[in-house]
């Protein structure tokens, strides 16, 4: 049923049913107009024919008075006789004479010929005898299938005097099935000329409606996206022009869909490889476009859609501040993430207008500002840590000062004690100013790092030796080095202060009786990489301390480190030194056990095919 009525909405169906409608309409104003006047044509005839008879029969009176007016009943037969002739004629159901008293003289029908003599009462017919004016009507029969009469009233008169009226009834009916016969006559041409015109109406509409149909395919094809289509041209009218503008209007629409899509692939392409996140909405603040590097710096899953929600509460500022505040906003606004890795993102917000300047959207530009802000907390406690540890002996270089100033110098014992300790501190911060200024060249690239090939087993054997040689009476050293040569290239130096300052480290920070220090060197053939592992039995670092011990000026125990002497540097700049003969270094430890520093570097182990040198 659906589909019936949308058929009936179609536009051919419309221009079809118009089109019999025209044809419908002006056939029955046609028709009508033809069986008015034919009605009229038809019954006027037939009155006429029946009015010449009735003046005939007038005439004939007429004359049979002036011949038989003094003999009244041969005057009576000869009318009789008269109406009996024009009586027999088909169209005629009965004549009537009737004189001015209104007594029956003649009749032409066999059965009212008993009533001649006799009064009739004919109120038509009175009314014709008494005003001379001739009248008709016509009569139905209910009693005989609705058979229509015309009945005449004519008045006769001679030379004035009033002879009678002649009542003429006629079957009229004879008229109105020839209207009928010629109306279904009439009607059959006109379903015969409808069904024609409606097929021709069906074609011709066709003619019209192709187009359009041809020409909406194409718009509905537009919409999806298909714009290599074309309208066929069936004719040079209205109609083809159009469909040839169609045409035109359809390859310009694709033209400038390639441009915007190839604007909008080159703005994706840019947007999607921008190392900044973007992030786009619409009026009400529902993200419309996001970016991957702004999910990746939100740490939401790439699977995840969030289209459609509020930007203000994906970057969690929902609560801190609204859109009206977006519009009105200057400075950008740093945010910190929620995981573990403490990332800091920096948003800056605008507001997007139309041409119109009614507010459209808003886009949020994220910039990770991470490693910018570990680089300037790193600087300010950088700067704490130096200020730190330079007032502190400084502090207590003055104390010492003062107190020989007050005349501790004239004491013989303390004197020498105060002026020891004072040249303690000052050869403490003259290596805290050298260690910063290795660090400052290390870390700008100033630092000169001549390396050569060594026997990293031989040299590292001359270093244990030397340590030995000093400690022998203190600390245990454990050697599980192999004998086979492994050649490195290596800044001497420099690697003798990283081998020192570790070493140093498990000497110092051992606090058993039996302190011992387990050295371990392997190689990785396949890799061309060695390992050096340097274990102590000292107490031991926290694990949640060991990854720190590489940072500057970091201690795990501050008032130990500071006694025994350490700037918070050494390993800071040994990690420096090692990472810049392309290694790495790390630590292992566990409280009460002991810690190990690992330090792995490139090496190769030499056959008789070597370096000459």
């Amino acid at each position: 049923m659906k589909q019936f009525l949308r058929n009936l909405q179609s536009l051919h169906i419309k221009l079809v049913i118009i089109y019999v409608l025209l044809i419908v309409i002006g056939m029955q104003i046609i028709g009508l107009y033809f069986t008015n006047t034919l009605e009229r044509e038809l019954t006027e005839n037939f009155q006429d024919n029946i009015e010449t008879q009735v003046d005939l029969i007038d005439t004939r009176i007429q004359e049979l008075h002036t011949e038989h007016q003094d003999d009244l009943e041969t005057l009576g037969e000869e009318i009789q006789s008269l109406l009996s002739e024009f009586g027999n004629r088909p169209e005629i159901e009965e004549i009537r004479f009737i004189n001015p008293d209104n007594i029956l003289i003649g009749t032409s029908r066999i059965s009212n010929e008993p009533n001649i003599g006799s009064r009739i009462n004919e109120p038509l017919t009175e009314e014709a005898i008494s005003t001379g004016a001739r009248n008709d009507e016509i009569y139905v029969n209910v009693n005989q299938d609705h058979q229509r009469t015309w009945l005449l009233n004519h008045p006769v008169t001679n030379e004035g005097e009033m002879l009678g009226a002649i009542y003429a009834a006629s079957n009229i009916e004879t008229v109105y099935q020839q209207l009928e016969a010629i109306n279904n006559t009439f009607i059959i041409a006109t379903i015969i000329s409808l069904v024609i015109t409606s097929i021709l109406g069906i074609f011709i509409a066709r003619t019209i409606t192709k187009p359009i149909s041809d020409m909406r395919n194409q718009a509905l094809m537009m919409s999806e996206g298909d714009y290599t289509s074309r309208v066929k041209i069936y004719s040079n009218d209205e109609i083809g022009e159009l469909a040839g503008s169609f045409n035109i209007l359809s390859k310009r629409v694709q033209e400038a869909q390639a441009n915007t899509e190839s604007e909008r692939k080159r703005l994706d392409s840019v947007i999607t490889n921008m190392s900044e996140g973007i992030i786009a909405t619409d009026r009400k603040g529902r993200i419309t476009v996001v970016n991957e590097m702004a999910l990746d710096m939100l740490h939401i899953p790439k699977g995840e859609d969030i289209h459609g929600k509020n930007m203000l509460k994906i970057l969690r500022l929902d609560e801190e501040m609204s859109l009206e505040d977006i519009q009105e906003m200057n400075e950008s606004q740093l945010l910190f993430s929620d995981s573990d890795d403490e990332a800091a993102i920096r948003a800056n917000f605008s507001t997007i207008y139309k041409d119109t300047g009614f507010m459209n959207g808003y886009i949020a530009v994220l910039h990770d500002v991470t490693e910018q802000e570990r680089i300037d907390n790193e600087r300010r406690e950088f700067v704490a840590n130096v200020s730190h540890e330079l007032r502190t002996p400084l502090t207590s270089m003055r104390s010492y000062i003062e107190a020989l100033q007050e005349g501790a110098w004239q004491d013989d014992q303390l004197a020498p004690r105060f002026l020891s300790v004072t040249r303690e501190e000052t050869d403490r911060m003259i290596r805290l100013v050298e260690d910063l200024l290795q660090l400052s060249r290390m870390d700008n690239e100033a630092e000169e790092i001549n390396k050569e090939i060594v026997d990293f087993n031989l040299f590292l054997n001359r270093i244990i030796d030397r340590f030995e040689m000093t400690h022998k009476d203190e600390v245990e050293f454990i050697r599980n080095i192999p004998e086979m040569a492994m050649f490195s290239e290596i800044a001497v130096d420099k690697m003798n202060q990283v081998l020192d300052n570790v070493i140093s480290n498990a000497i110092k920070y051992s606090n058993r009786e039996n302190k011992r220090v387990e050295f371990h060197v392997k190689q990785n053939v396949l890799f061309n990489r060695m390992t050096i592992r340097i274990k102590d039995n000292g107490m031991g670092i926290p694990a949640n301390k060991v990854d720190r011990i590489f940072e500057r000026f970091y201690r795990v125990d501050k008032a130990r480190a500071r006694k025994k002497g350490g700037t918070g540097l050494g390993l800071a700049i040994s990690k420096e030194i090692i990472e810049a003969h392309n290694g790495r270094i790390w630590a292992n430890s566990l409280e009460g056990e002991g810690t190990t520093i690992f330090i792995n570097l490139p090496c190769e182990t030499l056959g008789e095919d070597g370096w000459d040198e």
